[in-house]
Formats: structure tokens, sequence, C-alpha cells
């Protein structure tokens, strides 16, 4: 018998996948895993945007012609 799932949401029957409990399982006896996870989404998602610097490529851009059917 299966234990009920750590995140488990009424309403989902209480269905875990093999390979959920696999994960959940790996995670915990590596949680080195999940620290390079939150190192890798802060180095390419969580960083400052430089507002100066978006807004100069946009004016700076030259306008892209379309492509000419013939």
């Amino acid at each position: 018998m299966r234990t009920a799932h750590k995140g488990y949401r009424p309403g989902h029957e209480g269905y875990v996948s093999e390979f959920t409990e696999f994960m959940d399982h790996y995670l915990e006896e590596h949680p080195e895993v999940v620290e390079d996870q939150r190192h890798g989404w802060y180095l390419f998602w969580d960083h400052k945007a430089n507002q100066a610097s978006i807004k100069e490529e946009k004016e700076d851009s030259v306008p892209v012609k379309g492509y000419d059917y013939l």
C-alpha cells in the first residue's frame, strides 16, 4: 500500500506516479541537486534587468524587412 504523497492535493485521489515517487526519494537523498537547481534558476531568471540598456537596444535597432514572396 502506498503512503500519502507529501504534496497530496485533495481531489486528485492521492495518485502519485512511480516517477514522482522516485524523484521525491532521490531529491531527499541528494539535497545538493535541489541547491544546484536553485542556483541555476537564479543565474538565468532572477537577475536585475538594466532598463536603460533595454530601451537603448530598442531605439538603436534597425527594422527588419518582411520576406518578399516572388
